[in-house]
């Protein structure tokens, strides 16, 4: 599935390319978003409601997000279009320019992150378009944390 975030959506945005969608940001206005999203054909994602009621009023796919915390944000979406509550690298797209990521070799990113990482960890992705690497750190704990509680949200709701 296929998605345009409006500026107010930008977290979201990253866990949506995480979860392996394409998902477009765009801090354009109002009418080019629509046109984006028709023309794309991308369900356009939005915490705006005048913009959520002009596209419906023009036949754009849009869906008001009306969560608050991103938890509650990726439940909502799942239970409204019914994607996975989770990631998974082979499929995932980089965060910051959603461009499909592709697995990486150790020696061939050992040059862009540091000594200590390289010594720790021995999967890492690497983004083909921008550059950007990345492994599954510390960071993680957070990054399964929340999409646990995305779960637990939305097996409350069903």
């Amino acid at each position: 599935m296929n998605f345009i975030l409006d500026g107010m959506l930008g977290k979201l945005t990253r866990w949506l390319r995480m979860m392996g969608h394409d998902a477009k940001y765009s801090t354009a206005d109002d009418a080019e978003l629509l046109e984006i999203a028709k023309k794309e054909k991308r369900v356009l994602l939005t915490r705006d409601l005048a913009l959520y009621q002009q596209a419906a009023a023009k036949g754009t796919e849009a869906y008001y997000v009306e969560a608050s915390t991103e938890p509650e944000r990726l439940a909502e979406l799942a239970k409204r279009f019914g994607i996975r509550v989770e990631i998974d690298l082979t499929q995932s797209r980089c965060p910051k320019c959603n461009t499909n990521l592709i697995t990486a070799p150790k020696e061939e990113i050992a040059d862009q992150v540091k000594k200590n990482t390289l010594l720790h960890y021995d999967e890492f992705w690497r983004c083909p378009n921008c550059g950007a690497v990345y492994w599954q750190g510390s960071h993680w704990t957070k990054i399964r944390a929340t999409l646990e509680e995305a779960k637990e949200k939305l097996k409350k709701e069903n």
